[in-house]
């Protein structure tokens, strides 16, 4: 008698448990992606932002100890007088952002907007300065962008000299 109690108890979880990851509305497994190594978390700003009027202000621009700073992946629209991120040169020139979609991009190493929005890098290749480069056999640019592999040595796998 027991055991059909125990049965049953699971019986009742499990489907409990299935109910809940169905009703879940984000995917489990995400096939974006993403330069977690190369990007920060916060990219900083090169020149103030300019803003034509200062009762549109975004509440992202505002003078706080965060000043001059916009975080990744910062919510974005197209309109000029509000975008945060409309061709913007943030850590000392390595990166420009653009809206992509609401999102702001840095262009020149994000693999999904390579250059530009939407430009999508293939399999073996990462966005080194706004272009798809080869990062498996380039010696230039050996397993991520700007590592050079030392005079003569062959860049094999995303690896300098492999053997």
């Amino acid at each position: 008698m027991a055991s059909n109690s125990i049965l049953k108890l699971i019986a009742i979880l499990t489907l409990a448990v299935s109910i809940l990851l169905s009703l879940h509305p984000q995917a489990t497994f995400s096939f974006r992606i993403e330069d977690f190594d190369e990007e920060e978390e916060e990219y900083v700003l090169d020149h103030p932002p300019i803003i034509p009027n200062l009762r549109s202000r975004s509440r992202f621009l505002t003078t706080s100890p965060k000043k001059d700073k916009i975080r990744k992946g910062a919510h974005c629209v197209h309109d000029p007088y509000q975008n945060i991120c409309n061709v913007i040169s943030v850590n000392n020139g390595t990166g420009i952002l653009y809206c992509c979609k609401t999102h702001c991009r840095n262009v020149l190493r994000d693999r999904n907007n390579c250059g530009v929005c939407g430009n999508r890098c293939q399999f073996g290749q990462r966005c080194c300065g706004g272009v798809c480069t080869d990062v498996v056999n380039n010696v230039n640019h050996c397993g991520k962008c700007d590592k050079q592999c030392s005079a003569g040595v062959k860049c094999e796998y995303g690896y300098c000299g492999y053997a």
